[in-house]
């Protein structure tokens, strides 16, 4: 890259920078052109200032004591004219202006109004009769908001805007999704941001949040309402790093490096997006300033820089070296939840496995158990409420089997892996879908882990397959002398390392398990069958992504299907469960904001039912772990998808 105004420095990283991202060394380019730094942009005063192309014309928007004004750029008007024309304006003390371009060749605007915190949205259509309309005027009373950003996010449908605290914190609030307007804009994540947050901006291409920390450091979220809290240093201050002033505005150019804009005295940093110092500029004219804004072209970028007190825009002419472009994600199968648990009443890693018990006569009567790694089992009717605890101990993984005896009368059977002293937690289910402790069956591993249940066609014999972090795998064969179940060890498996989610097929006698990093695996279930086992289907980084957690299994219309959650990037595929085990769906749970549900993400466990579980549940459902329950933030719970929508995608 390479600037076309005079006095722009491009500097080197210092040592302490270099300490910090690995020393790397810039070499000096020669600076060209006039003596002046900024070239002051005519005819416009303003404390945020963007320029956009709308339908081959392009607009100016700009805020100052009198509002939000629009108007069309002098360089689009006849040579006769002697004014640009205003084509809207809204009053208001309008701060932390911010823009984004829609599908349908119009434009978001979003403003904060200094004097009452109040949110402004707008959209700009030149060619209709009021280009200039406001959506919604919305007061915020969960922060005082410092920064505005919108995320457009192609690979999940989703338009939303943070809405930054300087107090710490942030709010997502999703705007649209599938291309459609929601009726009221809704909350669908808060982060905790440092105090004294300053300024942010989305990347759409990366999924990249970057918050700005005032004068101290700029850190990088994750912009994705599903996805992890965790966050990264991108730059920091002297002497360890290059930022001097606070931050008050953040902008991305087209190859993905950042721009910084601090606020006294006004100087611009790029930084790569591994955060190396890449150019610094600064800007002179402006003794202070507070708003950046950038209008990409082919083979340039021109950067405006505006003040809190609104004077004179400065505009800078960047060349930018030819750079790969980047496409967008590509849209990934949305899904949304229409019933989901109670949370955890602990908060943290809670959750772990679901599994469906199915009522013998009234199906809206089913239940569904969900193992908690803290307490022990609990029990949740299908309005979502939980009915039962069972307070047994740190409970992994649990399945159901049906028509057994237990104290010589006609129980059904669930059993949970045990962490707390490696066994098989063994509960009794009677028809009125009350669960009883029905004892314990000793096992020899050491980390006991994932679990899941098989009745032998041939035999009618109950089976437990268990495993253990080591890869060990042991089948264990259930027996009753009318009023206890007892277990006996049969036959040992082994994938080469940690397991966890297995499911079993009953009718054709085939155990698949999930090695967690690696692939999925099949052996034959039979007790007296052969031990060793065929990876099916392995870990790919892009479409199964470590770790594979749950997987379960799905009848339709002779078609057998494994259902897989895929924790690594949060999505969920359906395969063949049958050579040549094809892919038939990839797809992920997202936000229901009519129901103000939010989607499911980092997934443990699932479980699938194709048998009805009662009004919308006729064809049965995907019931799966949701490991950041948000809307609000609480502890971790179960959403259920109900399986005909799978079964549209499928079709």
């Amino acid at each position: 890259m390479q600037l076309t105004k005079k006095m722009v420095t491009r500097t080197g990283v210092g040592l302490a920078l270099a300490a910090l991202v690995g020393g790397c060394q810039l070499e000096q380019t020669k600076l060209t052109g006039q003596s002046t730094l900024a070239q002051q942009l005519a005819d416009i005063s303003a404390s945020h200032y963007h320029t956009v192309q709308l339908a081959g014309m392009e607009y100016q928007i700009f805020s100052d004591q009198a509002g939000l004004h629009v108007r069309q750029s002098p360089e689009t008007k006849d040579a006769e004219t002697k004014s640009p024309e205003i084509i809207g304006h809204y009053p208001g003390a309008f701060i932390r202006l911010t823009v984004q371009q829609l599908a349908d060749d119009s434009l978001l605007l979003a403003a904060m109004d200094d004097n009452n915190n109040s949110l402004h949205l707008w959209q700009l259509k030149p060619q209709a009769n009021e280009p200039l309309q406001l959506l919604r005027r919305q007061l915020i009373s969960s922060r005082v908001v410092d920064d505005l950003c919108f995320y457009q996010s192609s690979e999940n449908q989703q338009l939303s805007l943070f809405l930054l605290g300087g107090r710490g914190g942030a709010d997502q609030l999703l705007l649209q999704q599938q291309q459609q307007w929601l009726d009221e804009p809704v909350v669908i994540r808060e982060l905790n941001v440092p105090y004294d947050s300053t300024a942010c901006v989305a990347d759409p291409y990366s999924g990249a949040l970057y918050i700005a920390e005032a004068d101290r450091a700029i850190w990088r979220y994750q912009a994705e309402p599903e996805a992890d809290e965790g966050r990264s240093l991108v730059q920091v201050n002297a002497p360890f790093g290059q930022l001097q002033g606070e931050v008050k505005a953040l902008q991305l150019l087209a190859d993905g490096s950042l721009l910084a804009l601090e606020e006294q005295p006004a100087r611009i940093l790029q930084l790569s997006r591994s955060g190396d110092l890449l150019t610094t500029l600064l800007v002179p004219a402006l003794p202070e300033a507070s708003g950046l804004s950038v209008n990409l072209q082919a083979n340039k970028a021109a950067l405006f820089v505006s003040s809190e007190q609104a004077g004179p825009v400065q505009q800078l002419s960047l060349s930018l070296s030819v750079a790969a472009a980047r496409s967008s994600r590509a849209p990934v199968v949305q899904l949304m939840p229409t019933l989901q648990t109670e949370a955890a009443r602990q908060r943290g890693d809670v959750m772990d496995d679901p599994a469906v018990w199915h009522h013998p006569a009234k199906p809206e009567l089913s239940l569904i158990l969900g193992t908690d790694k803290r307490a022990g089992l609990d029990v949740y009717n299908l309005q979502g409420e939980r009915v039962q605890q069972l307070p047994v101990g740190r409970l992994n993984n649990v399945d159901v089997r049906y028509n057994l005896s237990w104290q010589g009368r006609a129980h059904d059977l669930a059993v949970a892996s045990l962490r707390d002293d490696n066994s098989l937690q063994l509960f009794a289910i009677d028809n009125n879908g009350v669960l009883h402790n029905a004892g314990k069956i000793a096992t020899a591993m050491t980390e006991i882990y994932g679990l899941c249940l098989y009745q032998s066609a041939d035999s009618g014999n109950h089976y437990v397959f268990v495993n253990d972090k080591s890869g060990l795998i042991e089948q264990y064969q259930l027996s009753s002398d009318g009023s206890n179940w007892q277990g006996r060890l049969v036959r040992s498996l082994q994938v080469p390392s940690q397991p966890e989610g297995c499911v079993a097929d009953d009718k054709r006698g085939i155990l698949f398990v999930g090695e967690e990093d690696q692939a999925i695996w099949r052996f034959a279930a039979a007790a007296d069958a052969a031990t060793t086992g065929e990876a099916i289907l392995r870990v790919d980084g892009e479409r199964l992504v470590d770790d594979i957690e749950g997987i379960a299994l799905a009848e339709h219309n002779g078609n057998s299907y494994l259902v897989v959650s895929s924790q690594g990037n949060d999505s969920y595929l359906i395969y063949d469960a049958a050579p040549p085990y094809a892919e038939r769906l990839h797809f992920r749970i997202g936000t229901n904001p009519e129901l103000g549900i939010d989607g499911a993400s980092e997934t443990d466990g699932l479980d699938v039912t194709t048998r009805s579980l009662g009004p919308g549940f006729e064809q049965g459902a995907l019931v799966v772990q949701d490991g950041r329950n948000r809307m609000p933030e609480q502890g971790q719970n179960l959403k259920l998808v109900p399986w005909y929508a799978i079964l549209q995608q499928l079709q």
